[in-house]
């Protein structure tokens, strides 16, 4: 998975998850967005596991930033599988998670580094 399919996937969960927490579900039992959510979680889990190597492979090279954002990646997956691991997943469960700021905090990072990676790709006049 290239940085932009990654930054996509949780990008798109986080988006799913918003949607879901006005939904006011008890659980994810029995309706289509309690199936999805699951999976939006999955796909945003796959996409964190590798996200600085994406990062480094695009050529960023702080790898002071680079350590940051790992560690962001890092606090917001251990939330993700946690909330995946419960046998129930209702709205306000999910409502607290977008509250996270360790999922904040790694989104404010993804799109910082998409802005780079953007300006990185456009061939310099001189």
């Amino acid at each position: 998975m290239n940085l932009d399919e990654r930054c996509n996937a949780i990008e798109e969960c986080y988006e799913f998850m918003l949607a879901y927490a006005a939904q006011g579900l008890a659980d994810d039992s029995g309706t289509q967005s309690g199936s999805q959510i699951r999976e939006f979680l999955r796909r945003a889990v796959a996409a964190l596991k590798g996200l600085p190597e994406a990062i480094t492979a695009e050529g960023l090279q702080s790898t002071a930033y680079i350590a940051v954002v790992e560690r962001d990646a890092r606090d917001t997956l251990a939330a993700f599988e946690l909330v995946l691991a419960q046998p129930t997943i209702s709205s306000l469960l999910i409502d607290n998670l977008n509250a996270s700021i360790h999922v904040r905090a790694l989104l404010t990072d993804l799109f910082l580094i998409d802005e780079i990676v953007k300006l990185q790709r456009i061939p310099q006049n001189l």
